[in-house]
C-alpha cells in the first residue's frame, strides 16, 4: 500500500507540474510513480520473470527522463524504451514460447497501424528508428497476449500482462500521434495516464503468477 501512494503522490505532483506549466517540478516527480513499481516488485517471487519486468521498469525510467529532458534527446528516449520492451519480451517468453498465431495477428496489426500512420506523416531520419521501435514493441505485445489461456499461469497475471502492454502500445501510439501527425491538448495526461496504468498492469503480472 505504501508504494502504491507513493506511486499515486508521484502522479499527482506530475500532473500539477504539466498543469501550472512548472517543467522542472514535472520532471523531478515524473519517475517517481515507476520508481514505486520498482520497489513494490521486490515484494513479488524471485525468478527469471520478475528479474527481466525490473529491467524493463529500469529502462523504462531512463526513457522517462530522456523524453522530458531539456534538449532534443527523443531518440536516446526511443532507444531506452525499446530496451525496455525487449526485456518485458524476455519476461514473457520465459513462461510461454507457444507460437499464438491469434496474438501475434493481432500485436503485428497494432504495431503496423502504428508505424503505417507515423510514416504517412513523414519520419525523414527517423523512419529506421521508429520501424525499429514498432517491431519490438509488436513482439512484446505478442508474447504478452501469448500468456493468456497458458495452463501453468494464473489468469490474473496472464491478462494483467496482456493489458498492461496494450495500453503501453497506445501510449506509444499516442506519443507518436502527437509528435508527428498532430498535437491535441490532453495529450501529455493521455499517455502518462496509459503508460502509469500499462506499467502497473505488467508490475502486478509478477505476483502469483503461476497456478499452486
Amino acid at each position: 500500500m505504501r508504494w502504491l501512494l507513493l506511486g499515486l503522490a508521484g502522479a499527482a505532483v506530475f500532473i500539477y507540474g504539466r498543469i501550472t506549466g512548472d517543467a522542472q517540478l514535472s520532471l523531478l516527480a515524473k519517475g517517481i510513480p515507476v520508481i514505486a513499481m520498482l520497489l513494490w516488485l521486490r515484494q513479488a517471487p524471485a525468478g527469471t520473470y520478475r528479474r527481466w519486468i525490473g529491467i524493463g521498469l529500469l529502462f523504462s525510467l531512463a526513457g522517462d527522463f530522456l523524453l522530458d529532458w531539456p534538449g532534443d534527446l527523443f531518440v536516446f528516449g526511443l532507444g531506452a524504451f525499446l530496451l525496455g520492451h525487449l526485456a518485458y519480451l524476455r519476461a514473457y517468453c520465459s513462461d510461454s514460447r507457444q507460437p499464438a498465431l491469434p496474438a501475434l495477428l493481432l500485436a503485428l496489426a497494432a504495431g503496423g497501424t502504428m508505424f503505417a500512420v507515423l510514416a504517412s506523416s513523414g519520419l525523414g531520419a527517423l523512419m529506421i528508428p521508429v520501424a525499429c521501435y514498432a517491431t519490438a514493441i509488436s513482439l512484446m505485445l505478442w508474447r504478452a497476449l501469448a500468456r493468456i489461456g497458458v495452463a501453468h499461469l494464473q489468469p490474473r497475471s496472464a491478462w494483467l500482462a496482456g493489458g498492461g502492454a496494450a495500453l503501453f502500445v497506445l501510449s506509444d501510439s499516442l506519443i507518436g500521434i502527437n509528435r508527428f501527425v498532430v498535437s491535441f491538448d490532453a495529450a501529455p495526461y493521455a499517455i502518462i495516464l496509459t503508460y502509469w496504468i500499462g506499467q502497473w498492469g505488467i508490475t502486478a503480472s509478477a505476483f502469483q503468477r503461476t497456478r499452486a
